[in-house]
Formats: structure tokens, sequence, C-alpha cells
């Protein structure tokens, strides 16, 4: 009866959103956060995700026993998680009682004026357009300096677009890539990466100076833009590629998707979960088609860095096992220090360790396959702010904040990075 239930729900979900075209609603919709309390419990959790369940949209995923998991709810699995918590031994909090009131608030401008750049500014979160747009009108401003670059074409025929900054000739060979929203409901880590590229640009910062004057840098604030517009026109909360892989459920996590150790571990087999690594690696045209990107400039990376949320942590490879990296120590050793400098602005606390140790088991991922492919010598994730108090809708007051304790954290990794050669 209940998986019945699971294929009437998103028959109706699908036609719903195809044939009215609403932007869908989170009203009454509950954060919980849900901490198993032993074994069982947890692989309950884990098999809830796995099978993406109608009422329960994970916003982190069961880890261990006794870390607590966010779960968005929907009104009709109130009761049903209430008993299960109950029956199955976890502890169960709700963090808000109104998740659309969050969505409403999320991009509200805040009173305390922040940077701006032309009509582009770090107030509020931008759409997929208006960040093109602003890319586009920074490479006609800056054309000694920037040249739009085109990453890769998604399912639905858009255009991952960055921008390549260099200052010098002599920086070939000395490149970092910047990837951010490969997962599109996490709306802070382009606002992040955006910000950085405008301070590479106009800051008078020495420190800031030397480390944009040092590297050539590509900027892909939008690795899933098909997923990202979609998160803006009609669910906040979606999280995948829009390749339409069952009659049910669109959509692979292109976070799991790269062919390097795919569908070892921390992935899903089912279409409808948001951990859903695709029929198989490479499937999604975003993912195949930035992979093609980056093997062409592979040999010049000294570093790839992907922005996520949420967590407060920064991530080492691999995500597949629980082995270390080529240069593990190094690595570990610089981000220690990039979370120390990153705390003393607000006092933000960031974990940092591998993968597979630190967050989830998760094979598939872009870091790791860039990683495992071509021992880049600096990887990292960042799963920015904060650590569920908020989760995905973080508000926009927290875009600068967030942003200047990032860059400050960059700054750290790349002058260690630099002290390491010596």
């Amino acid at each position: 009866m209940g998986k019945l239930f699971t294929v009437l729900y998103y028959v109706f979900i699908l036609v719903i959103s195809l044939s009215l075209a609403e932007k869908i609603r989170y009203d009454n919709h509950k954060l919980y956060s849900v901490t198993p309390k032993h074994l069982e419990s947890l692989k309950f959790l884990r098999h809830l995700e796995e099978e993406g369940w109608q009422n329960y949209n994970f916003w982190t995923s069961p880890t261990r026993v006794g870390t607590p998991v966010s779960i968005l709810v929907a009104p009709e699995g109130f009761a049903e998680i209430e008993k299960m918590a109950a029956s199955s031994n976890m502890d169960v909090k709700i963090v808000h009682q109104n998740v659309q009131q969050l969505i409403d608030d999320e991009s509200s401008r805040s009173t305390v004026s922040t940077a701006r750049s032309g009509n582009f500014g770090w107030d509020s979160y931008h759409t997929l357009d208006e960040i093109n747009s602003w890319l586009i009108s920074l490479v006609e401003t800056y054309p000694n300096l920037l040249t739009t670059v085109e990453g890769g074409k998604t399912y639905e025929n858009r255009t991952i677009l960055g921008v390549k900054l260099s200052y010098s000739n002599a920086n070939a060979n000395n490149t970092v890539f910047l990837e951010a929203t490969i997962h599109a409901r996490e709306w802070i880590a382009p606002a992040v990466q955006t910000y950085i590229l405008n301070e590479f640009l106009t800051s008078n910062n020495a420190s800031v100076r030397q480390l944009a004057e040092s590297y050539d840098w590509y900027f892909f604030p939008i690795f899933n833009p098909d997923g990202y517009e979609y998160s803006h026109t009609t669910d906040r909360m979606w999280r995948k590629t829009r390749v339409p892989h069952s009659i049910l459920c669109a959509g692979a996590d292109p976070n799991r998707n790269w062919n390097y150790h795919w569908g070892v571990a921390g992935t899903s087999a089912s279409p409808c979960s948001d951990a859903y690594r695709g029929p198989a690696a490479f499937s999604e045209p975003l993912v195949r088609s930035a992979a093609e990107f980056i093997e062409s400039v592979a040999e010049k990376l000294v570093a790839y860095i992907s922005f996520h949320s949420f967590g407060q942590m920064l991530l080492l490879p691999y995500g597949h096992t629980s082995e270390h990296l080529d240069n593990y120590d190094l690595v570990y050793d610089i981000g220690l220090k990039a979370a120390e400098t990153l705390r003393q602005r607000y006092g933000t606390e960031y974990v940092v360790g591998t993968i597979y140790d630190t967050i989830y088991p998760a094979s598939g991922s872009s870091v790791d396959w860039v990683k495992g492919m071509f021992k880049t010598p600096i990887a990292y994730g960042y799963e920015l702010r904060d650590r569920g108090e908020f989760g995905f809708l973080l508000p926009a007051d927290q875009i600068v904040p967030t942003a200047l304790e990032t860059l400050d954290s960059f700054i750290t990794i790349f002058e260690e990075y630099e002290k390491s050669k010596d």
C-alpha cells in the first residue's frame, strides 16, 4: 500500500508541475532535526533517503549514530515521523515550524548597505540570468583581464558559463578552478564565488591583490544551470539535474555522477532520491561536458575548489574510501590553518577532514574525480554556512559575512601552498 501511495503521489506532483507550472510551496512544512540513537534507526533513515520517500526531503544525510539529520517534512509526514521516532529510539526536534516562511524571508534585502558592483550586489540572491549577465558585463568592463568561457552544455541546452581571470601570461601553468552550485538549491555558493571574483577585480587589500594576480582563475558560479533555474522558477528545494530518468522523477545528483569510483558509496539507485547517481557515470550532459572542459585545462591546474552548503566544513577527497589522498598531510595541515583564519573574523567554526570521514561516504564527486584523475595538488570542497539553523535557506544578510570569511581562508590556503614549495 505504501509503495502504491508513493507512485500515486509522484504522478500527482508530476502532473501538477507540468500542467500548471506553478511554484511549489512549502507552507506548514517543518524542518526537523532527527538523531538516531542506535544502528537500526540509522539504517532506517538511510533507507528513507535512498528511496526518496515523498514526505521527507533530507537536507543532510544519515551518517552515524548520534549525529543529527536535518529533514524537511511535509504535513502528511508529521504523525509518521513522530511515531517513527518513538518506536525507533530517535531524538526528534522541530527546528522550524514553517519552511515556506524561511523561503519568503530568504531573499529579503538586508537593512545594512552592502558592497555593490553596478546593479549587481550581495544583499540578495540572484537568478541565473542576472549572474550570467553580470559575468558578461564584467568581461566588457575588464577586457584585458577577463574572457568568457563555456564549461559545457546541459540537458536543457543551457551554457555552463564562466570567466577566466588572468593578470599575467606567466600564470598560465598556475591555474585555479572554482566551481559552485553543482547542487541547485545551494544559493550561498554562487553568491560567495561572485563576491570573491569582484574582490579580485576591485579590492585594494594587498593580500587579496597578491592572491588574485599570482594565478590564472576559472570562475564558474553556476555549474548546474538547469537545476538552479528550476530552483528559482518552480521548486526552491531542487538539488539535481533536470534529465527525465523515469516517468515519476527527474534528475540525478550531478555530484555523484563523475566517473571516479562511481556508485561505490553514498549514492542511490532510485531516480526519486536526491542522491540518485544516474544510470551510468557521466550520464548527465552537464557533468560529461564539464569534465571534457576540465580535461582541457587539467595539466595547468594547481587547485580545484568546489563550493557547497551547508555544514561549515572544509572537505578533502576522497568520498569513496577512508584511504587518504597522495598529499593528505600537506592538504590537511593547510586546511586546518585556513579554518583558523576563517574563524578569526566572525568566530565561525569549520571542521576539516575527508569527505568520507567528516560528512559521509559519497562517491562520484567532481573534487574526487579531479584529484583522482589528475593528482591536482590542492583540492577542497567548502560546505559553507550554516550548521542547520537555516540550512539551504541562509538569509541574504549572511552573504557578505560568509564571503569575507571564505576569502580570508582562501588567502591562507594559497599562502601556505606557496610556502610548501620552498
